[in-house]
C-alpha cells in the first residue's frame, strides 16, 4: 500500500483531499493481512459512478436455465458463510424461499446471492407484500430488510410493460447505490429487469437520457426523483409499489414534504411499504394524519429488544486529549477485520483521519461535503477491502451493509439513542458478531445513561482484555447452523 509523506497528507486533508479523494494511507504497522470472514453475496462491488444506461438484471448466468429437478445444481453459489449467527436471523418459522411460489429465475438470483433461507423479517414481509397490502415493518439493522421488499417487488415486475413499475426511496446516495446493486444481482436471471439508481450530486441530463429508455425499477433519493417527476421525465402514474427504506429518516422534517409530493403523483391503487429499525413519533403522525397514504397497513414489529444480539458494547472513560491515544491502543490490541470510526462533524472526521494516518494506519474517510465522485470511490474501495479503517460522519449510519466490519468505534459519542442504534448496527450484520466501543468524556456520561435506558441495553466498562470470541469469526465453530443466543451473558462473565 502506498505511503504518503506526512506533509503531503496534511495538505491533502486541509485542501479537501482533491488528490487522495478521502483515502489516506499511512505507513502500515505490522499486522495480519485483511482476511476476515467470507463476505456473503450481498457485499457486491458497487459502481463508482451512477452514470451509464439503466442496469439490466437479466441475461447473466450463462448456459440458460434448466427447468428440470436439478436446476439448483447449475447455480454459481458463493462460498458458504460458516460464521455463527444469532437468533436475530435464525429464529424463523422454518420457511423456504420456494414456499412463496416465486419465479424460478428470481429464486436462482436469491440463492446465488448466498441467501439460503428467509430471515424473520423476510418470512413476515414477503407473503404480505405479494398480496398487495401496505406494510409498516420494524426490524433490527442488518436482518435482511432489503431482501424483504426487493424479493416481492421483483416478483411482481411484468417485463412486457416498458414503464416504471416500482420505486424504492432511500435517504442517502450510498444506500441507493447499494440497494440498486442488490436488485440487479437478484434479478440477473429474470431476462431483462432494468434497474436505475438516481440520486442528487450526479448529472441530471444523464438521468433524463436514461429515462428515455425502458426502466422497470427506480431506486432514488427523494429530491432527485421528485425533480424528474415534475419535469415530466419520470412517469410514475403506473407505479404499483413504492418502498421507503429507512422510513423514519424519510418521514423526518428533512424529507417528509418531498415524500408527500411524490406520493401525490402515484395512482390511488399503489402499494406502500415502510421499513425501518426505528419508528419515532413522526411516522405515527404520518399514519394518523394522512390515512389516505397508507390503507390499513399490515404492521410487523420484530423489535422486542432494540440492539442486535451479536453486538457487545463497551465504553472507555477518557478526556478529549486522551482519545487519539486510546484509539491507537485499540488498534494495536483488537483483531480488527474492518472498522468504522464515527465523529460528530465533518471537520473532526478529516482531522482524525489525518491523525490516524500519522500513527501509521491506513485510513479512508467519508462525509456529506465531499464531491459525490469521491464519496462513491471511498465507499466502493472500502467495501472491497482496500483499507481497514473508515472515519465517517452519520452519513454512513443508514442501511450500509459491509459484512466485513466487525468493530465500530464512537470516537465522538452520539447525541441521541436513534443515532447510536444505527451506528453500532454497522457491525454484527445479518446475525454475525461485532464490537461497539464508545469513547466517553465527562460531558457524555449523562447521555450514556440516557441512551442505555432508552434502548434498554447494557454498555459495560471496557475490560483490559476483550475476548476475541465476542467479535472475531475465526474463534467460533464452523458449524453454519450454530447460533449465538447469549452473547450478552458471555460478555458479562468476562474477566477484566
Amino acid at each position: 500500500m502506498a505511503t504518503a509523506k506526512t506533509e503531503s497528507t496534511a495538505a491533502a486533508v486541509l485542501m479537501g483531499l482533491n488528490k487522495q479523494n478521502g483515502q489516506l494511507r499511512g505507513q502500515p504497522k505490522p499486522a495480519t493481512l485483511l482476511s476476515g470472514p467470507q463476505v456473503q453475496g450481498k457485499a457486491v462491488a458497487l459502481q463508482q459512478k451512477t452514470g451509464g444506461p439503466p442496469q439490466e438484471g437479466g441475461g447473466g448466468g450463462g448456459g440458460g436455465i434448466k427447468f428440470g429437478d436439478d436446476w439448483k445444481t447449475s447455480l454459481h453459489l458463493p462460498p458458504k458463510d460458516t460464521r455463527v449467527r444469532t437468533s436475530d436471523v435464525t429464529s424463523t418459522k422454518g420457511n423456504e424461499f420456494e414456499d412463496y411460489c416465486l419465479k424460478r429465475e428470481l429464486l436462482m438470483g436469491i440463492f446465488e446471492m448466498g441467501w439460503e433461507k428467509p430471515s424473520p423479517i423476510q418470512e413476515e414481509s414477503i407473503p404480505i407484500a405479494l398480496s398487495g397490502r401496505d406494510i409498516l415493518a420494524r426490524a433490527k439493522n442488518g436482518t435482511g430488510k432489503s431482501g424483504a421488499y426487493l424479493i416481492p417487488l421483483l416478483e411482481r415486475i411484468d417485463l412486457k410493460k416498458d414503464y416504471i413499475q416500482a420505486m424504492v426511496m432511500v435517504p442517502t446516495r450510498e444506500l441507493a447505490l447499494q440497494v440498486s446493486q442488490i436488485c440487479i444481482q437478484i434479478s440477473k436471471h429474470m431476462g431483462g429487469v432494468k434497474v436505475m439508481a438516481t440520486t442528487g450530486g450526479t448529472n441530471l441530463r444523464d438521468d433524463i437520457m436514461r429515462l428515455d429508455e425502458t426502466v422497470h425499477v427506480v431506486i432514488a433519493t427523494p429530491g432527485r426523483i421528485l425533480d424528474l417527476i415534475k419535469k415530466g421525465v419520470a412517469k410514475v402514474d403506473r407505479v404499483q409499489m413504492m418502498v421507503m427504506d429507512e422510513a423514519d429518516k424519510l418521514l423526518s422534517q428533512d424529507f417528509v414534504v418531498l415524500i408527500e409530493d411524490i406520493i401525490s403523483f402515484l395512482a390511488k391503487s399503489r402499494q406502500i411499504l415502510l421499513y425501518s429499525a426505528t419508528f419515532p413519533i413522526s411516522v405515527q403522525k404520518f399514519m394518523v394524519s394522512v390515512n389516505k397514504h397508507l390503507q390499513k397497513p399490515y404492521e410487523i414489529n420484530l423489535m422486542e429488544e432494540l440492539t442486535l444480539k451479536g453486538i457487545t458494547q463497551y465504553y472507555a472513560y477518557v478526556t478529549e486529549r486522551q482519545k487519539v491515544h486510546c484509539l491507537n491502543t485499540l488498534f494495536s490490541r483488537l483483531q480488527i477485520n474492518q472498522s468504522i470510526i464515527f465523529c460528530n462533524s465533518t471537520q473532526r472526521v478529516e482531522l482524525l483521519a489525518k491523525k490516524i494516518t500519522q500513527l501509521g494506519y491506513s485510513c479512508f474517510y467519508i462525509h456529506a461535503k465531499m464531491m459525490q465522485e469521491y464519496r462513491n470511490r471511498v465507499f466502493h474501495d472500502f467495501r472491497n477491502g482496500l483499507c481497514r479503517n473508515l472515519v465517517s460522519t452519520d452519513l454512513f449510519t443508514r442501511g450500509i451493509d459491509i459484512q466485513a466490519v466487525n468493530v465500530v468505534i464512537n470516537f465522538d459519542f452520539p447525541k441521541n439513542a436513534e443515532t447510536y442504534l444505527h451506528r453500532i448496527g454497522r457491525s454484527g450484520r445479518f446475525g454475525h458478531l461485532g464490537l461497539a466501543i464508545n469513547l466517553i468524556t465527562s460531558e457524555d456520561r449523562y447521555n450514556l445513561k440516557s441512551i442505555e435506558d432508552q434502548l434498554m441495553t447494557d454498555i459495560k466498562p471496557i475490560p483490559s482484555c476483550i475476548d476475541k470470541s465476542l467479535y472475531v469469526a475465526e474463534f467460533h465453530s464452523s458449524n453454519p447452523d450454530c447460533e449465538v443466543e447469549e452473547v450478552d451473558e458471555r460478555s458479562g462473565r468476562q474477566q477484566d
